[in-house]
């Protein structure tokens, strides 16, 4: 049987916005999708509020069979979470000039469900209420989860590890060239004590609905 999956734990990064102001958690516009890039300077994670309590929490499998409990929300209300933006099937992820993979609060024309990150590369679904979890397409397990600290006193998030079902290593190799072109030679390097959040309409030209 696989051992469980243990956190892996990166350097510690303040959230910030494009003006160095820090994040400010109980100010965090809901259902909004904020991009920033951690643990590497070039590997993107989804910053959500999900505007609701999430304190359950969520028993998950990466697809080596390795379990893991994802322990739900941070911030005041518990609604803020982080994920890896690398699609769990095809690495599919946000760049500067366009993204397949976001949010969705409302669901498509088509009838799809709402409130997923949803890839339309392959049409993959994840549930950020549940880690992650996967609810639709071929994925074969959830994305990873970007661990996040909350300072209650400062009202300010960090960004300190992953949980899951890293794809880092396959991200490198399969876009290799793109990452030396789009971050030059600093793609491997960590992202610092600092992440900047912006939100992915002003990330990238195009976002793809399906």
């Amino acid at each position: 049987m696989a051992a469980d999956a243990s956190p892996r734990h990166y350097a510690r990064a303040r959230l910030v916005w494009p003006d160095g102001k820090s994040i400010r958690a109980a100010a965090l516009p809901a259902h909004t999708n904020l991009v920033f890039h951690y643990p590497f300077a070039a590997t993107p994670c989804f910053l959500l509020n999900l505007g609701r309590r999430l304190e359950s929490g969520a028993s998950l499998r990466t697809a080596d069979a390795h379990t893991y409990r994802w322990a739900g929300g941070v911030g005041p209300e518990r609604s803020i979470v982080a994920y890896s933006a690398i699609c769990a099937h095809k690495m599919s992820y946000p760049t500067r000039q366009i993204s397949f993979i976001s949010y969705r609060a409302e669901g498509s024309r088509g009838g799809k469900s709402s409130r997923v990150i949803r890839c339309c590369s392959e049409h993959s679904e994840y549930d950020p209420a549940r880690g992650a979890a996967v609810v639709g397409g071929p994925a074969r397990q959830p994305l990873a989860a970007i661990l996040l600290d909350y300072d209650e006193r400062a009202d300010e998030l960090y960004a300190v590890g992953t949980l899951g079902g890293e794809m880092f290593d396959e991200f490198f190799s399969k876009f290799e060239f793109r990452l030396s072109l789009d971050f030059g030679g600093k793609a491997h390097q960590p992202a610092g004590d600092t992440c900047e959040v912006i939100e992915l309409t002003n990330y990238c030209r195009q976002q793809v609905q399906c």
